[in-house]
């Protein structure tokens, strides 16, 4: 090795070992990340300390009141080793200002802090940012000390503070420091339960009011599918910036709807929408057209088939809508962008059309709540006679008057001029999402085959259309047919006929010819029917889950076989029939018998589109119970 090198290299060694001095675990260390994880055993990390510092000041320039905000951590790792990503989201409407990562020696660890625009499957463009690092914990009780500022350039974009983090944390303190000339809430949410201790102190000389937080023991995040949002779950403060006092001046914020609504006009009334561009396509929707109702339909669906859904955030463009012309011309859109579309569509048309702000299902608050965190959606409203009707171009295959899940019982604010509106969307049955199954069976050797036909109403339907659509058209047939037998390469479909696939008005049908392989075997003098080849909801099982379970929307399954059984045999024993009905689902699985024919009869519905947390282990004992049915068989002897 040549003997420069070899010296740089001892000299690297060296100062790397002297830079990293009284950084190993101390047997306390171990001893405590051992008792954490415990604890938390299925945590690698944990955030012994964590203080986050909110301070608010204002910029002369931009005349926004700004936020500066600070946080320390201290992590250990608690397992053997652990290997981890810190990151903090920034936007136009924010910055990182400094983003460490230290020893606990104080010196600066150097791992390769990354910069990038953060790419999410669902957005066109996002101007957010991201700073993350990957941190590397060689042994259990080792630790390191995060550290990051990051500044908001106005307050109505910080809105909200949680407790929980992605890691156990231990220690929590949150302070949040209040000049006199700011009128903000901290308001609480989700804060019973948990032993969250409150101080708040007021500085004379300063003016100022400090409130401080104090958490221990939090659990990390849940990471679990079809839960909730968050908002729901944890406890954390909405940040509401209601007015602030400058140079005698008194500048209102968000202090009501009222002022929310006002700020979300100011940004429509800069709008340029273009109508010229829109009004041969609307007479060419509308020309032969026979009812108003038609007309909406019209301009509704092909605003739904030929505008392709694409969120678009960049700054003010989170918020404000696209000009109407632009996304026409484009052809895509974000739900902003959508509505606006459909809402000067109408208008052209001679509708009275409005634009409406929204949250959808995972997002707890209603519009009592003046902040930018209340809604995350937009959609059209056509004031019709009375009614409110809801357009949300966003959604494929809905048809007029429905509405997805995702909206249903959501508050409204629909624009009024220097007014607005609160509305509410409707909410359905299971009843109006049912889906059915009818089929008449044949024994035939080891096989039950014959004809089977399925119908979908609602957003089963849509869903079906959904699912349909997004393949290519020459895989449509063969997708079709794995989903018509399930997959199982026992079940063989075929002679398959549709009703109109692409229809929103109409009951979406499927008829087809079955046949289902190693049905029958024969023992001792008997045989042995296994009659069940669809397994609905067997595998949707909830065990271990820490959150309510929220399904697509609700359902009621409706299935009903006949089959009719080999000359010569009858039935020697039935399965138990299974009836479990509920407040928030019903399963009944039945065999009744008249002559040769057994009449298999499987009702599934679920009320709610959910299954809270409480009502999981009795679905569970249901479920058991369920699966036990399907695994049995019947049992056929010589008449």
């Amino acid at each position: 090795m040549n003997i420069k090198v070899t010296l740089l290299l001892c000299l690297f060694i060296s100062f790397s070992v002297f830079g990293q001095k009284n950084i190993d675990p101390t047997p306390a260390d171990i001893d405590l990340a051992k008792s954490i994880r415990s604890k938390y055993e299925k945590s690698d990390v944990a955030i012994l300390e964590s203080m986050e510092n909110i301070t608010f000041g204002y910029n002369k320039s931009s005349s926004n009141v700004t936020v500066d905000l600070s946080v320390d951590e201290l992590l250990m790792n608690i397992n053997h080793r652990a290997d981890i990503f810190k990151y903090e989201f920034y936007d136009s409407s924010s910055k990182i200002e400094n983003f460490t990562i230290k020893y606990r020696n104080d010196k600066l660890a150097y791992f390769a802090v990354q910069d990038e625009f953060y790419k999410d499957k669902d957005l066109f463009y996002n101007d957010a940012r991201v700073k993350h690092v990957k941190i590397d914990f060689p042994v259990q009780g080792y630790t390191y000390n995060y550290h990051i500022d990051k500044k908001f350039e106005d307050v109505k974009y910080f809105t909200s503070i949680y407790f929980n983090d992605e890691f156990p944390v231990i220690k929590k303190k949150i302070k949040v420091t209040i000049p006199k000339w700011l009128n903000l809430e901290l308001k609480e949410m989700n804060f019973q339960g948990h032993s969250i201790v409150k101080t708040q102190t007021t500085d004379a000389k300063k003016n100022t009011t400090t409130i401080v937080y104090e958490f221990n023991d939090i659990p990390a995040l849940i990471s679990e599918e079809n839960s909730p949002g968050r908002s729901y779950l944890y406890p954390h403060l909405l940040v509401i910036a209601k007015s602030y006092e400058m140079n005698g001046e008194k500048i209102t914020l968000f202090n009501s709807t009222a002022d929310l609504y006002k700020w979300y006009k100011s940004l429509i009334d800069q709008m340029k929408d273009d109508p010229e561009q829109l009004k041969s396509k609307v007479t060419e929707l509308t020309a032969k057209a026979k009812t108003d109702e038609e007309k909406i339909k019209n301009i509704y669906y092909w605003v739904q088939d030929n505008i392709r859904y694409i969120a678009f955030e960049d700054g003010i463009a989170g918020f404000k809508p696209d000009d109407s012309q632009n996304v026409f011309k484009k052809r895509y859109g974000d739900c902003k962008g959508m509505a606006n579309l459909i809402k000067q569509m109408m208008i052209i048309a001679g509708f009275d059309a409005r634009l409406t702000w929204i949250g959808t299902k995972h997002i707890a608050y209603d519009y009592s709540i003046p902040s930018l965190s209340v809604d995350n959606h937009m959609i059209c409203t056509v004031l019709y006679k009375g009614k409110q009707i809801y357009l949300d171009g966003t959604e494929k295959n809905i048809s007029l008057e429905e509405y997805a899940e995702r909206i249903q019982n959501k508050e409204t604010l629909i624009e009024n001029g220097d007014t607005y509106i609160i509305g509410k969307i409707p909410t359905v049955q299971a009843s109006q999402n049912k889906e059915t199954f009818r089929a008449k069976l044949v024994v035939d050797g080891e096989k039950l085959k014959g004809s089977c036909k399925r119908t979908y109403l609602g957003e089963s339907r849509t869903e079906f259309q959904n699912i349909y659509n997004s393949f290519e058209t020459d895989k449509k047939a063969e997708a079709l047919e794995r989903y018509l037998s399930k997959n199982d390469k026992n079940n063989h479909v075929t002679s398959i006929k549709t009703s109109d696939l692409k229809s929103r008005e109409q009951a979406l049908t499927i008829d087809y010819e079955l046949e289902s392989e190693n049905r029958l075997s024969n023992f001792d003098g008997e045989m042995y029917l296994n009659f069940e080849f669809m397994n609905e909801y067997k595998k949707f099982t909830l065990k271990d889950r820490k959150t309510d379970y929220e399904l697509d929307y609700k359902t009621l399954y409706d299935s009903e076989i006949t089959i009719v059984l080999p000359a010569g045999y009858k039935v020697e024993k039935l399965p138990e029939n299974l009836i479990q009905k509920e407040e928030d689902y019903q399963v009944e699985v039945s065999f009744s018998q008249k002559g040769n024919e057994l009449l298999y009869r499987k009702v599934f519905i679920f009320n709610n589109a959910i299954l809270p947390k409480n009502k999981q282990e009795k679905w569970n004992t249901t479920h058991k119970k369920l699966v036990e049915f399907y695994n049995s068989s019947i049992t056929l002897i010589k008449s």
